[in-house]
């Protein structure tokens, strides 16, 4: 008998008295969590609960005895807390914020934040690695600075894994179920207060979804679930994990982010006017956003894309092709071809869209191409990775210079209060203030950390370092009990680590590209650095490899393995099972945090800006977002940014190189101490880290960049098309198609410029053309020259552009038109002209295949 079908469910909460009601709003928004009192409340319930729940409180709540809760009430201690935090949050919630006094605050811009994964807290697991915990600093800057935002995700059943390492060091994966009834979540109902759901209907696959809401500070974020029971056992299973499953499974989990993601919004009655996808995993979006838009306004599809493209933002954080999803055109054909229909667009033209050469039947859909593609703004995560996606994606403008391609960089932060240590915290509210955390961008606050006294600073460096010794020793005792070590071994763990010698940290994700045993190349040389007895130095290791990713696993188990020699037994420890809470202890505690990746793998990378808010010090390849932090007193740079060809032969030299400077610079230089103990010039390297780059590297300043860079911009220009009925969108949709038509018959017939061979520095330079333009208005087209210094291979190196005048009109749609030049640097130069569509009312307007040069 299916006894399923005669069981009735209910939940059961805590049954919270009016005076400890306040306790539950506090657990249910995840302000608590970098907020140290909220903390501190939970951790005073029960210290041991709070540590065998993941630091979650919904869950302790529900754990603790009716008759403990009751107890509360008559502690005064407890409930004088209660009442400060309590009113800490409503004063959060309500003060004025960065975007209202700033910004015009009473805009009706409504931003959605699409990501894959969001990294908020260790106790809500759905989060792998950088990406998603970039996405969650990122809900929390939105929070603090009060951006009209909200955030949509999948809610994974298991999330990403979790990592234990049997006795060879070899990683195993498990995966417990998340309990969402226990955890900070809430599912959104209706009047009745039935469960809200909508239905998605792609191919072969129907199924229904819920959408459970976190809320963070004043940011929702909405949360997908397909485990419903109506569903169907495969369906249940859509978002049952993270990053697993074929092809198939991935392109039915991003069918559910982008455009159930709309969806769910709509149901929720929140239409978004500015759609930013965090990677191009939620690229459909942006074929809902038009499919809804044609709908509802009886449009084109050509015509609803330019305003969805408006108001679209795509951040991309891959710089190889091999980390972005691609898919077969048989894969789209099997749930795309009744909605590809519904857009009014033919079969080829639906899978151009995801093809850099729309011609090209070899190439496969790649969503970062969708996701360019409908984006009015695009941008990498620091500006090297922003010359790098500039060079992987060229030819998606191909008659652009690099330099000018519409792909820009917005470079990464992190949320200070989530990664800075209590410590650290209360010593610069001691000597700065509070205007840190009021406004962390602030560079002329950070200065003022030149005024702390050394000793200090020092003493709080220290209670962070034996604080992460602590934990380290603790997790490895856990770790041994559980393989069943000898009781011996598990005593040998009280004893690792010194609480006093200079610690480095590696912790990430165990991809090969960021080489994560390139410090085990030479075991000798390494265990002379290490157990120098006049300068000991130690090693803290961490991080996963993919489930599938057999040479990650293998380095992990490399590190293990040495970590066993007698030699390294208590100087190197490998942490299991890579989470938020790891990370925190690691980047508050580490004095050194070392960054291996090659050049240019690494996006951005987050870790080493979190440590350097901890007064920790980097040694990195400049790679990232080292190289726009390192500037020689404040850090080390392993090499100056070369790249080899033969990845073997450049191991050898960076693994040289990072031996060279722990044993010639740092090391020296961390235990040069005077006679009270105190490394001076140490701490002066510790301060120049931190002023020069907490006010830079906090996602404050990188939310701040997005709304003035990014969201703004992209919410006027999509209200200018949308105003009046869609009147502009309707003009620039069908002015296009008329250009286009016409735009064969452009051509440049003749281009001059009266210059000698040679002119001095600060000459103008006249210039002059001769453009046919057929049928097209002379108002119509923009002609510019391009000029600039010429490289070695005669190619123009970053040109500028310059406006010509039309002077005259020849006849016969021809037509004449001049500027000046201006010569501002020496060497030998070149220019070029060119023609380009122009819109009365927004200007020049690029797209491939309609710009001409000559």
């Amino acid at each position: 008998m299916d006894f399923t079908r005669m069981l009735h469910k209910f939940t059961v909460v805590p049954s919270l008295t009016d005076e400890l009601v306040a306790l539950q709003r506090v657990a249910y928004n995840l302000w608590w969590s970098w907020e140290p009192d909220g903390i501190n409340l939970f951790r005073r319930l029960d210290s041991d609960l709070w540590k065998s729940t993941r630091h979650n409180p919904v869950e302790m709540l529900g754990i603790l005895q009716q008759t403990t809760l009751d107890a509360l009430k008559g502690d005064e201690g407890f409930m004088a807390h209660l009442k400060k935090v309590d009113e800490k949050l409503t004063e959060y919630l309500e003060a004025k914020t960065w975007f209202q006094k700033s910004c015009n605050g009473s805009s009706n811009m409504k931003v959605a934040y699409f990501s894959m994964e969001f990294g908020l807290h260790e106790s809500l697991p759905i989060y792998s690695g950088g990406l998603g915990i970039l996405a969650g600093d990122h809900l929390k800057s939105a929070s603090d600075l009060g951006l009209p935002l909200v955030g949509v995700g999948l809610l994974y059943r298991q999330g990403y894994f979790r990592q234990y390492l049997n006795n060879e060091g070899w990683q195993q994966e498990y995966y417990p179920e998340n309990d969402f009834y226990n955890l900070p979540l809430t599912l959104e109902r209706d009047e009745k207060g039935l469960p809200l759901f909508f239905e998605l209907e792609f191919g072969p696959r129907k199924f229904k979804v819920h959408i459970w809401r976190v809320q963070i500070g004043r940011v929702p974020l909405y949360l997908l679930d397909t485990n419903l029971e109506e569903n169907s056992p495969e369906d249940r299973l859509i978002t049952a994990q993270l990053y697993f499953g074929d092809k198939e499974m991935r392109m039915i989990q991003e069918i559910l982010l982008g455009i159930g993601g709309i969806r769910a919004l709509r149901t929720l009655g929140i239409i978004p006017n500015i759609c930013h996808m965090n990677e191009g995993h939620a690229a459909f979006l942006a074929l809902e956003r038009i499919r809804l838009l044609m709908e509802k306004r009886g449009i084109k599809f050509n015509e609803a894309r330019e305003i969805v493209k408006a108001g679209n933002i795509f951040t991309t954080h891959t710089p190889v092709e091999a980390g972005i999803d691609h898919f077969s055109p048989e894969l789209l054909d099997k749930f795309f071809t009744r909605y590809y229909k519904s857009l009014g667009i033919s079969h080829a033209e639906f899978i151009g869209l995801g093809r850099q050469n729309p011609d090209n039947q070899q190439e496969s859909y790649c969503m970062a191409v969708l996701a360019l593609k409908l984006a009015g703004n695009a941008n990498g995560v620091s500006q090297l990775h922003g010359e790098v996606s500039r060079k992987m994606w060229k030819y998606l403008w191909p008659e652009l210079p690099e330099e000018q391609l519409p792909l820009t960089s917005i470079t990464n932060g992190v949320h200070t209060r989530t990664w800075m240590s209590n410590h650290m915290a209360s010593l610069l509210v001691r000597y700065l203030g509070t205007r840190w955390m009021d406004d962390p961008t602030d560079h002329k606050v950070w200065h003022r950390i030149a005024k702390i006294p050394d000793a200090e600073l020092w003493r709080a460096r220290q209670s962070c370092r034996e604080k992460l010794v602590d934990f380290a020793r603790q997790r490895l005792k856990e770790q041994l009990i559980k393989v069943g070590a000898t009781t011996k071994e598990i005593a040998t763990a009280e004893e690792v680590l010194d609480p006093e010698a200079l610690t480095i940290g590696f912790a990430r994700r165990f991809a090969t590209y960021k080489r994560g045993a390139l410090l085990l190349r030479d075991l000798d040389r390494l265990a002379r650095i290490l157990n120098n007895p006049e300068m000991p130095v130690q090693f803290i290791f961490a991080g996963k490899a993919h489930p599938q990713d057999q040479e990650g696993k293998e380095l992990i188990r490399q590190i293990v393995q040495a970590a066993h020699h007698e030699r390294f037994r208590h100087r190197i420890v490998f942490i299991e099972d890579y989470d938020m809470e790891v990370a925190r202890h690691l980047v508050q505690g580490v004095d050194v945090w070392l960054n291996t990746p090659l050049r240019p793998m690494e996006a951005s990378g987050t870790s080493g800006m979190k440590v350097a808010f901890n007064g920790g010090l980097n040694l990195s390849v400049l790679d990232g977002w080292w190289c726009e932090g390192y500037q020689g007193n404040n850090g080390w740079a392993i090499g100056k940014g070369e790249v080899y060809a033969d990845i073997d032969y450049q191991n050898q030299v960076e693994g040289r190189a990072v031996y060279d400077l722990l044993e010639k610079e740092v090391v020296p230089h961390f235990y040069d101490q005077g006679s009270d103990g105190v490394p001076r010039s140490w701490i002066a390297t510790m301060k120049a880290s931190m002023q020069s780059l907490c006010p830079v590297f906090s996602t404050d300043r990188m939310v701040q960049e997005y709304a003035g860079r990014s969201y703004i911009p992209a919410y006027a220009q999509w209200k200018q098309l949308v105003d009046d009925e869609l009147v502009l969108a309707l003009d620039l949709a069908r002015w296009k198609e008329r250009i286009f038509k016409a735009w064969p018959n452009v051509r440049i017939e003749s281009a001059e410029a009266a210059v000698a061979d040679s002119v001095a520095v600060g000459s103008l330079v006249p210039v002059s053309a001769r453009i046919a333009l057929g049928d097209i208005p002379v108002n119509d087209i923009s002609v510019e020259g391009y000029f600039g210094v010429l490289d070695s291979t005669g190619n123009i190196q970053g040109g500028e552009t310059v406006e010509l005048e039309m002077k005259r009109e020849l006849g016969g749609g021809v037509y004449e038109f001049g500027g000046l030049f201006e010569c501002r640097f020496c060497g030998r130069h070149g220019f070029m002209m060119r023609v380009m569509p122009r819109h009365k009312i927004l200007g020049n307007i690029y797209e491939p295949g309609y710009l001409i040069w000559g």
